[in-house]
């Protein structure tokens, strides 16, 4: 059995529903991230499942010093402390910077240690220091047993609130894979294991000066990772993710998201039964 983890009115772990995880990858304006937000709280709402909302401020991983990143960090956590504010919505996002850990730990409500800085020690006992929830995400170099140095690290700053998300794993040039066996390894330290289901179909640099992804199979990822058995998925959603300034190939239409969400929840229901 999980620990059970609460971020605001979400319980995550333990045998509470899958919780979701979701919003645009990274905020391209205030209007349609607050558009984005409340279409998640209604649909997540209609169907009873938990729900976080999750939005970059700043993309620092990017392809191209010429990609779009965000609003930068203090206009992208006015936008996140609005949404958390008006819609009552506990908020996740990443952090690149120890100059930005505090400013951001004012407003989220879980600190995300982004995949590429996984292994940044001081990174991780900084914002595990904050007393913030903590979602590592597993670095797409990483074995499944390798996370629990991270988990040992956050938790040597006195901090027993963690999430840990698998993203998949480098397979040769620009692909990854998911090795759904990282689930239940990952599982078995004892905290809340959340299945990223979108940066999983990503490809890193796949375009040249930017990731390319194949959204096609999100669905097919997510279905297998509720029935290995996960505590929350991790989904990145636009409205037209053809026209996303960030990640749009691997993004899921939001159109596309409460069918899912179905599925999700039948197949939790038979393996719990």
């Amino acid at each position: 059995m999980t620990r059970v983890i609460t971020v605001g009115t979400v319980r995550i772990g333990g045998k509470n529903p899958i919780a979701l995880i979701a919003g645009p990858c990274v905020i391209e304006s205030e209007a349609s991230t607050l558009e984005s937000a409340e279409r998640l709280k209604r649909i997540t709402g209609d169907l009873g499942v938990p729900f976080i909302f999750k939005s970059s401020y700043d993309k620092a991983n990017r392809s191209s010093a010429r990609s779009y990143r965000g609003p930068g960090l203090s206009e992208g956590l006015k936008v996140l402390a609005r949404i958390k504010r008006e819609l009552g919505l506990p908020i996740l996002s990443d952090v690149h910077r120890f100059e930005e850990i505090a400013p951001a730990a004012e407003v989220l409500d879980v600190i995300q240690i982004p995949a590429f800085l996984s292994r940044q020690t001081d990174l991780l006992i900084a914002v595990a220091k904050t007393g913030r929830v903590v979602n590592v995400k597993k670095g797409q170099f990483l074995a499944p047993w390798d996370v629990k140095n991270a988990v040992e690290k956050v938790t040597s700053a006195g901090n027993e609130n963690i999430l840990l998300t698998e993203r998949g794993v480098s397979f040769g040039y620009n692909n990854l894979v998911v090795d759904m066996r990282s689930l239940p390894i990952m599982r078995s330290y004892g905290y809340p294991v959340v299945f990223d289901a979108t940066h999983a179909v990503q490809m890193p640099g796949g375009a040249g000066t930017a990731s390319s992804g194949d959204r096609q199979y999100v669905p097919h990822l997510t279905r297998a990772a509720a029935a290995v058995g996960i505590d929350g998925l991790f989904m990145e959603v636009h409205a037209c993710p053809d026209k996303a300034l960030c990640d749009g190939p691997n993004m899921l239409s939001l159109d596309s998201l409460p069918d899912l969400l179905r599925q999700v929840q039948a197949i939790e229901r038979a393996v719990k039964e």
